[in-house]
């Protein structure tokens, strides 16, 4: 008898350590996925640049990473049960180290990155052809034979940014369902909810690492080693500047890989936690029920259809399922397009933008995933009262986000496109970017190579502006002698647009301290509400009901949400990049009023629509009777029961396994 005490005990801790185990390594593997998508996220700006394309292609290619998700999300979801859970989680994590790496192809691919400009990279003065001349000619950098500039322009190396974001999301379709159902399979009711918040922490510090790789790749040049940086005339903060996008891609891939590892030495199945001294009866109990199962059915699909039917017809999922959609409609926008929002309304670099994003917004929504894990666990929050939560808390912050519209910053004013050479803010779209200070300089008018007279406004190049001497070389260039720059005095300008100003920076500020507060309170109601999803499903649905949830986020969100918006945001552009062959590129500047009522005002209108089914649940929960609620009561008498007879007898250990009607009868 002390010899099977002690083999149980040792049983006992040899489960209890694999499912911390477990815990941990699918904790690594949402922090390296939640990395690789946060780092994609905040380069967007980066790769619209270097292969100068619109805002709507570049979100097709952020919906990208869903496509390939949703090619395999609900097989997975449902066959996964019924094979090997860790190692198709390990295989995952594989698939998506290699889509990162073919992310990176193309910068060993391409040739180098060559911006737009009036000024000679060089910095060589020899030619002042890019200054106001009059009787002059201009010669636009870089000029090329036609037939090379077609070549150049109708470059499809963003295709590998594609088809990598792709075979990225087919990587990362295992790990959420198949992870959630196997902490849910395993672990105690009271203890999931703990788990999956730890879980969601994983997928916060995630981006925290991924966001701190991409403003350091930002900062650096993309082809730096290759080319002379003193040399540049763009800074970080120029909306020509292309940071080094490939090389996070390339960090991205060997995380991935690496969490993959601990996968390939996980069991298939543990003994449900909490209940490791009748492990041997609970594996058998389960080996008979799996004969029965496959008895009864020809093959592993019949099922599928009867479970699909049982989800549909739940009113409580379906309902969840509307307002994931619309919620995460208006998030994956303001998340993929923060960076871009602050850059052109705040005047903040990508790098300086992606870490503040970093800093301000994911540690609260980490506190908040935990202590809402906490709260669920120590009251012992039923699945009503996490719906309120939930519904309470989202709205209390819904309500905040309204604030964010008096977070205002006035357009940069650009000479010819938003104000008047006087310095008088016009009607956007002015038309005519001559004036009488320029209209003899002979200037191009398509190219971007602004520069900041040292009246405080912007012009579109030191042409435009008039400039007729220079002085320095890169970034360091001085122009004098600038007709249209009224000042007392000389009259100078510096590469770059002005500076917004320091009550912008204050609205900044303000800004940032508010998504602080929204982040914290959102994140509260993030556990209790995915615990809402969780418990409304029969366990032998869990796993394809969590996978059809994410299904449909992605097909009714995750894919159309980046390419409508990136369309809405490239209508409110005001002056697109040339390249070559006057090709139109990337925006380089846009509206910021019209901006901000896009980036603020349509995730408002999708949020706000989600409240109605939001308390259409409320109210079916106060009739409905959810599966999971007789599922706990069932297992709470199996208990009692199996406690009691514990007690009671000792056992052999050929006797332990009861079959039903043993079990009907002594209970």
């Amino acid at each position: 008898m002390g010899e099977t005490e002690k083999r149980i005990e040792t049983h006992t801790i040899r489960c209890l350590s694999k499912l911390k185990m477990f815990l941990l390594a699918i904790t690594c593997a949402y922090v390296a996925k939640t990395q690789s998508g946060s780092y994609m996220n905040s380069m967007l700006t980066q790769i619209e640049r270097q292969f100068n394309i619109p805002t709507s292609l570049v979100g097709f290619i952020n919906g990208s990473f869903e496509i390939g998700n949703l090619l395999l999300i609900i097989f997975v979801s449902y066959f996964g049960t019924k094979l090997h859970r860790p190692i198709m989680i390990g295989v995952g994590c594989m698939v998506m180290g290699l889509g990162c790496f073919l992310q990176s192809l193309p910068h060993f691919l391409m040739n180098r990155y060559e911006y737009e400009s009036t000024v000679s990279v060089s910095g060589n003065l020899s030619s002042n052809s890019f200054l106001c001349m009059e009787n002059g000619t201009q010669i636009s950098k870089p000029t090329e034979d036609p037939s090379e500039c077609v070549k150049e322009v109708k470059s499809l190396m963003w295709v590998y940014v594609l088809v990598g974001n792709i075979i990225r999301g087919i990587g990362e379709t295992p790990i959420m369902p198949l992870g959630i159902s196997y902490i849910e399979d395993f672990a105690k009711s009271e203890n999931s909810p703990l788990y999956i918040g730890f879980i969601e922490t994983g997928g916060i510090i995630g981006p925290l690492i991924g966001l701190s790789l991409a403003s350091f790749c930002a900062n650096i040049y993309v082809d730096t080693g290759s080319v002379n940086t003193d040399d540049l005339t763009i800074t970080p903060t120029d909306t020509r500047w292309v940071g080094a996008w490939w090389f996070g891609f390339l960090v991205c891939a060997g995380v991935n890989v690496l969490t993959a590892i601990p996968f390939f030495f996980l069991p298939k199945t543990l003994p449900k936690e909490g209940l490791e001294d009748n492990a041997e009866t609970i594996t058998n109990d389960k080996e008979e029920k799996q004969r029965e199962v496959k008895k009864k059915k020809d093959g592993i699909t019949k099922d599928f259809l009867p479970f699909m039917k049982s989800l549909l017809c739940n009113p409580v999922y379906m309902l969840f399922i509307l307002i994931s959609v619309l919620q995460f409609n208006a998030f994956v926008n303001m998340f993929s397009f923060m960076p871009k929002y602050m850059e052109q309304h705040y005047g903040k670099s990508t790098s300086d933008a992606i870490f503040l994003i970093g800093i301000y917004n994911l540690p609260p929504i980490c506190i908040g995933y935990i202590v809402g894990g906490l709260i669920m666990k120590k009251f012992k929050i039923t699945v009503k009262q996490a719906a309120h939560i939930g519904c309470w808390f989202s709205l209390i912050e819904y309500l905040l986000y309204f604030s964010c519209f008096l977070m205002i910053c006035d357009n940069s004013s650009v000479a010819g496109i938003t104000a008047s050479y006087e310095g008088m803010q016009h009607d956007l779209h002015v038309g005519n970017i001559h004036a009488d200070c320029n209209k003899n300089c002979n200037c191009h008018t398509k190219i971007w190579d602004p520069v900041c007279g040292n009246n405080g406004l912007s012009y579109m190049s030191a042409c435009l502006a008039g400039c007729e001497t220079s002085s320095g070389t890169g970034i360091n260039m001085v122009f004098q002698n600038c007709s249209c720059i009224q000042t007392p005095g000389n009259s100078s300008a510096v590469l770059g647009l002005c500076d917004k100003g320091q009550d912008c920076s204050m609205m900044l500020q303000y800004f940032l301290i508010l998504s602080v507060m929204s982040s914290f309170i959102y994140s509260l109601s993030a556990i209790p509400g995915y615990m809402v999803l969780l418990r409304c499903l029969k366990p032998e649905e869990k796993s394809l009901g969590v996978g059809l949830h994410a299904f449909c986020t992605r097909v009714f969100a995750g894919i159309p949400a980046p390419i409508y918006f990136g369309a809405l945001v490239d209508s409110t552009c005001l002056r697109w990049g040339t390249v070559k062959c006057g090709e139109s590129g990337a925006c380089r500047i846009y509206d910021s009023t019209s901006f901000r009522y896009i980036y603020l005002g349509l995730p408002a209108a999708l949020r706000g629509s989600s409240y109605i089914p939001a308390f259409l649940i409320l109210i079916i929960l106060r009739k409905y009777r959810l599966p999971m609620e007789n599922a706990s009561s069932e297992i709470m008498l199996e208990a009692k029961f199996t406690g009691k007879e514990n007690e009671g007898k000792e056992m052999d250990q050929n006797s332990k396994v009861l079959n039903g009607e043993e079990l009907k009868t002594k209970l």
